[in-house]
């Protein structure tokens, strides 16, 4: 038998083999894929509201009768100081000369015009909508919370990007942890925002496995069987898998972000805080160039609400210079297959 049990049987999957949460790239289109797989699909609703969360998870279950995991962010929302105030302005004002400097007209919101959502909300709507399974990340859940979730039989999945993080979820009753490795795209799971660890994935599953008792779930790199064995081989008993889907039919990319993951290079993958205000992985373009280790970059959320209507405003124009395109290190051949074709691929490589 090639595939671990453990995580398959708590989480009532044939496969071990989990769809990466990517908020902005995953659809509910694309969970139903990944559970047409014997997979377990992911719906990222990071920081939407509990009305908005419910909404994308009830779509979703129109779509498929098979359980699948709900994403959210745990992050802590700043406080705002007038320090914030007056960075907030500078920064909007930065972004919307810059966007003017090169063909794009855009009004971006005022401080008092951004809803920030906490996470809590999130986890009512996870209950109400009977949802068994929540992974997180950016942090940990309140005590409160995990306890209001596991009275509700919730299956909680955390996220490490050190031995440290993954000991802090274990004390606390999470029931399985996502080790995250440095090479993994889009957003860094760090519990803080500043001076992240930056530890490689197998040398950090390696020691996560020899410090914690839960099974762990792997993400970071994984591409192919080579890479689902040599996960296996360090302790993993789940294998999750994002940049391979970027690319598929059921991405929310649009077609000129496709062809750019074509032609992409390793020095052109990049860590950067300069769209949302937390570290993350994709393609540097200008963007990246201009804001990283500028003055013009806002504490998570409020950069990544900031810069959200110019993020659309380059996507509706088709810039790639003005998007975030999230990937991870293992550059390979992006399918446009099907989510379930995919998934279906790399589980009969790992048999054969």
């Amino acid at each position: 038998m090639f595939w671990p049990e453990k995580i398959s049987k708590k989480l009532n999957i044939q496969y071990p083999v989990i769809q990466a949460p990517m908020f902005g790239v995953s659809t509910s289109e694309m969970v139903a894929a990944a559970n047409k797989a014997s997979c377990l699909g992911s719906l990222a609703v990071s920081d939407l509201s509990g009305d908005m969360s419910a909404q994308l998870i009830r779509e979703t279950k129109k779509l498929t009768d098979k359980p699948f995991a709900v994403n959210i962010f745990v992050h802590k929302i700043p406080e705002i100081t007038d320090a914030l105030k007056d960075q907030y302005v500078k920064t909007k004002k930065f972004l919307e000369d810059f966007a003017g400097k090169n063909e794009m007209e855009v009004h971006l919101p005022d401080l008092n015009e951004i809803k920030i959502n906490t996470y809590h909300e999130q986890i009512d709507a996870v209950i109400e909508e009977g949802c068994k399974i929540m992974s997180f990340t950016f942090g940990n859940i309140d005590d409160k919370s995990i306890q209001k979730l596991k009275e509700n039989g919730v299956i909680l999945i955390g996220t490490c990007t050190s031995v440290e993080e993954a000991v802090q979820l274990e004390k606390s009753g999470i029931d399985i942890i996502c080790v995250q490795g440095i090479e993994a795209g889009g957003h860094r799971g760090s519990f803080a925002d500043k001076n992240i660890p930056q530890i490689g994935g197998f040398s950090l599953l390696s020691q996560v496995y020899d410090s914690v008792n839960v099974p762990l779930i792997y993400a970071g790199g994984i591409y192919n069987a080579k890479t689902i064995m040599a996960a296996k081989n360090l302790g993993a008993e789940g294998f999750q898998v994002g940049s391979i889907l970027l690319a598929s039919h059921e991405s929310a990319l649009q077609d000129f972000e496709k062809e750019r993951l074509g032609n992409v290079l390793e020095k052109d993958i990049v860590l950067t805080k300069s769209f949302s205000g937390r570290y993350a992985r994709g393609i540097k373009n200008k963007f990246i160039e201009t804001l990283e280790n500028s003055d013009y970059i806002l504490p998570y959320p409020y950069q990544n609400k900031l810069t959200g209507a110019l993020r659309k405003a380059a996507r509706n124009n088709k810039n790639a210079e003005f998007v975030n395109l999230w990937l991870g290190q293992s550059i390979q051949h992006y399918s446009r297959n099907s989510t379930e074709e995919i998934l279906r691929n790399i589980i009969n490589s790992c048999e054969s």
